[in-house]
């Protein structure tokens, strides 16, 4: 894909990553007001004005630091941004855990190792990834027969978008996961586990 159209493509699923954080936060300091949706839209134009010498858009400027997201946390932030304007019926909880589950474990595989934890680096798997597609297909069909439709949903995405590479990276791993999506995974599943233990005692 063109570094143009890749540029773009990054730049708009960072906006919409901020978009649903910044709605979701607004509409639970201040749930039911209408007027944080067109907040939330007047916060993704204004990330798109060029500002400084070298007339980048805002949003230019935070992917500077954040790096490019995965497909699957801007899937998931256009899926959150959906619901909460609409007012649709959110995810069910055990869709929305199940992905965070999947999402922990992968980190807790990933990083160790490619960060040099083994003798193996796990993300060089994602540059020819056969294998790889193999464990996500029987990952994938295992959350199917047991009603998870979110997860395997996600997974098809990211290899989608893979295929046709539109972000800059050539590496399947970096269209699954990315940091970002990675602690708040961890953190979310981290969490919950020590709740049901204070329930459970």
């Amino acid at each position: 894909m063109l570094p143009q159209l890749t540029d773009f493509v990054a730049m708009v699923g960072i906006n919409l990553v901020l978009c649903a954080g910044i709605l979701r936060l607004l509409n639970w300091k201040l749930p039911g007001r209408v007027w944080t949706n067109w907040l939330t839209v007047a916060c993704f134009i204004i990330l798109w004005i060029p500002v400084g010498a070298a007339q980048l858009p805002i949003i230019a400027y935070i992917r500077g630091v954040s790096s490019d997201l995965s497909v699957t946390l801007v899937v998931l932030a256009a899926m959150d941004l959906i619901l909460r304007v609409s007012g649709t019926r959110e995810v069910a909880d055990r869709e929305r855990f199940a992905v965070r589950v999947a999402v922990a474990v992968a980190a807790l595989f990933l990083y160790p190792l490619a960060l040099g934890w083994g003798d193996w680096d796990a993300y060089r798997s994602g540059w020819t990834p056969v294998g790889m597609g193999v464990v996500l297909l029987v990952v994938s069909l295992l959350c199917w027969a047991r009603g998870l439709q979110l997860l395997p949903a996600l997974v098809g995405m990211a290899m989608l978008a893979w295929a046709a590479g539109i972000l800059e990276s050539s590496n399947l791993w970096d269209y699954l996961i990315d940091p970002w999506l990675a602690t708040f995974a961890l953190l979310s599943v981290l969490f919950k586990s020590v709740r049901l233990l204070f329930k459970a005692v």
